[in-house]
């Protein structure tokens, strides 16, 4: 297939589309800066310039595909209202292109807040509905793509996706136990966040596009929770720092703008997903990739 990727430069986005040529699709990606274009182009990427605010160029990507796979977000957590507006955008976007056409469209969604006591499944709904809701609402806009001919799939990724190179949200926890000398949890470390290794979650991605129904959710899911105090544990041990408990009411102060999200319930099962997909996750866990060195390690 010709596959339209925007986010093919990211973290997550970059390892997919290496799955995807890999299995025989052709790719051609969004790129906003020119490092992004070389490094796509090197991989025999057709690229198409452009970013989430030009959506005529959306539009035009999406149209001539065969399937559209959406990963790119703007991530601004001092701005969430600019990303939710440009997510939901996209997405509308792109649901005009492929309506009436039966053509995938695989969205990146999450599964952190969906539940609050007990670990997400597949059947959980997004309770974000509407262009005010976070990121804009987009699963649900998505997923009811499927009543206007849309192959619509929510590929729901666990809050870490980690790895060698990682920057997101565990590269904040370890940033902010270096600056602050502990390594630190949030209460009783009690509450849990999923995870999956990268190279896992861009199988996946690459096993959606080829099996997954349309209007599942799918969940990009390792390991169902890894407890906030074992991962502080395993920071702690790979800095030689102390470990401890930091108030809640603290957390922000002391993480910085992951204490927000460190704080959450982030667990989920990916039972049905496994069974769609013949998906087997075979990377290192998320405390074997820290003990390892892949957020300590000095940058050669």
């Amino acid at each position: 297939m010709q596959v339209f990727v925007t986010g093919a430069s990211g973290w997550i986005g970059s390892a997919a589309v290496d799955e995807l040529l890999a299995d025989g699709h052709t790719v051609t990606a969004l790129a906003r800066s020119d490092a992004s274009a070389s490094a796509l182009a090197a991989k025999g990427v057709s690229v198409q310039r452009g970013d989430l605010d030009d959506l005529d160029g959306i539009r035009r990507g999406a149209a001539a595909a065969d399937a559209v796979l959406h990963l790119a977000n703007k991530h601004d957590f001092a701005n969430p209202a600019v990303s939710n507006a440009a997510e939901r955008a996209a997405v509308e976007t792109i649901g005009e292109a492929l309506s009436g056409t039966g053509r995938p469209f695989l969205l990146a969604a999450g599964v952190a807040g969906l539940t609050d006591g007990r670990p997400a499944t597949e059947d959980d709904p997004s309770p974000a509905h509407g262009p005010d809701s976070p990121r804009g609402g987009a699963e649900n806009l998505a997923l009811g793509l499927v009543d206007r001919d849309v192959h619509a799939v929510a590929l729901r990724f666990a809050p870490t996706v980690h790895g060698a190179g990682d920057h997101g949200f565990v590269a904040a926890v370890v940033e902010a136990a270096r600056r602050r000398g502990v390594s630190g949890y949030p209460g009783d470390g009690t509450n849990r966040w999923a995870a999956v290794h990268r190279s896992d979650a861009a199988r996946l991605v690459a096993l959606a596009l080829a099996k997954a129904p349309a209007g599942v959710r799918l969940h990009a899911t390792a390991e169902e929770g890894v407890p906030t105090r074992e991962i502080a544990e395993a920071v702690g041990q790979a800095l030689d720092l102390p470990v401890t408990s930091i108030d809640p009411d603290d957390a922000a102060e002391h993480f910085g703008w992951i204490g927000r999200w460190f704080g959450m319930e982030g667990s989920a099962t990916s039972t049905r997903t496994r069974e769609w997909l013949g998906w087997e996750p075979t990377g290192p866990t998320l405390v074997e990739d820290i003990a390892a060195g892949a957020y300590t390690a000095p940058v050669e």
